[in-house]
């Protein structure tokens, strides 16, 4: 009888040595932006939107970013003062934790800074997100198309058409200060117009000939 092609074993060993020449490539990318470039910035990010960290990435085309692969940017900058790539690495190794990321630029702190501090936009919230307003629906007509009705409704909103008219038969507590956002919420809230997250960039530590400095970060209490 044939062997079934459905129960091949494949050799774990086989896949960790083609991660390790990745890993390996990843490292020495790292460790030649550390040569090249004069100042490194531990960044933190709240409310993550590809497309708008896309036009930072743009305009720091100079720059190189890293994001994710904490504990490989760990290896390539060193853990402990034995090991690091350059002296006091280790300590801006140490400062990456939880959604960070790493950028390598010739720019000095004040200019990295007065761009981030330039570049907050105001985004709709997502899901699990603590919102930071008290939002009621009121009672009455609402803007929008006959052919919405359906899906308010289904969002939990009492709703009617009156005559072709979308109408809220009572008032609708959407959302209160300190609620943790449901899909549902954050899409009525879109659909009413409230940007109530914040896109925002800042950089909590910086490393510069061989020199560390931890930085005030903003406070990211709405990050997500």
């Amino acid at each position: 009888m044939a062997k079934s092609k459905r129960a091949k074993v494949v050799s774990l060993t086989k896949t960790l040595k083609k991660a390790r020449p990745a890993k390996t490539a990843h490292i020495d990318t790292i460790r030649e932006c550390v040569d090249r470039y004069r100042f490194i910035y531990i960044i933190q990010v709240a409310n993550m939107r590809n497309n708008l960290m896309k036009k930072v990435r743009s305009d720091w085309a100079t720059s190189k970013f890293f994001f994710g692969k904490n504990k490989i940017v760990g290896v390539a900058l060193g853990r402990t003062p034995d090991d690091e790539y350059k002296p006091n690495l280790c300590k801006l190794s140490s400062c990456l934790k939880g959604d960070c990321g790493v950028m390598f630029t010739d720019s000095p702190l004040e200019d990295v800074t007065a761009y981030f501090d330039a570049g907050e936009v105001a985004e709709f919230a997502r899901a699990g997100f603590e919102s930071t307003i008290d939002f009621i629906a009121n009672q009455g007509p609402l803007d929008f198309p006959f052919s919405m009705e359906p899906t308010l409704r289904q969002l939990g909103l009492d709703t009617k058409l009156n005559k072709g008219v979308v109408e809220l038969v009572h008032d609708h507590k959407i959302c209160a200060i300190g609620d943790v956002l449901t899909p549902e919420q954050c899409r009525l809230l879109k659909l009413f117009g409230q940007m109530i997250a914040t896109f925002r960039i800042d950089a909590s530590a910086m490393w510069t000939d061989g020199q560390f400095q931890s930085l005030t970060p903003y406070q990211m209490d709405q990050q997500q």
